[in-house]
């Protein structure tokens, strides 16, 4: 059977995709975020650029940045992801709605950790306990808004 125009279309556009990144928007927390996790759960920072070093000059009107010590752009490498992040326009409210970031972590006692450090100023959605997926998963709202699953890998999955 020939394959339709929605089959070569969905080859064609798939096969031009690379990646998908998260980019959080942290409305004017963006160092703070940055060094929470860093400190949480070991981030290292690939890359940061504040709007003052950008090489473009400032866009007039409501796009107008904001003070030029807050951050334009950052990637951070959280074990064998990388995200994406920025204070954006700083309006001061984060909106992290939606979606939720999934840790798999393979030790126990480190997932215990991390998942204590991320409650710390957040809320717990989901205590971790045993699954009928996982022998330990919780869910964590973070200081900043964002919502963590925390996975303890089953040794059959």
């Amino acid at each position: 059977m020939p394959p339709t125009n929605l089959s070569l279309l969905t080859m064609s556009i798939t096969h031009k995709i690379t990646l998908v990144q998260p980019y959080l928007f942290f409305e004017g927390r963006c160092d703070e975020a940055l060094q929470f996790y860093r400190q949480t759960l070991g981030a290292e920072i690939l890359f940061l650029m504040r709007y003052q070093e950008s090489p473009a000059p400032p866009e007039p009107g409501p796009c107008a940045p904001p003070d030029g010590e807050k951050v334009m752009h950052a990637s951070l490498r959280i074990g064998e992801a990388v995200l994406m992040a920025s204070d954006g326009r700083c309006g001061g409210a984060t909106c992290f709605k939606g979606f939720s970031l999934s840790l798999s972590i393979t030790d126990e006692a480190e997932a215990r950790r991390i998942f204590a450090a991320l409650t710390d100023g957040g809320h717990v959605i989901m205590p971790l306990t045993k699954t009928f997926f996982s022998p330990l998963f919780g869910m964590v709202t973070d200081r900043f808004g964002v919502t963590w699953m925390i996975i303890l890998p089953s040794a059959t999955a």
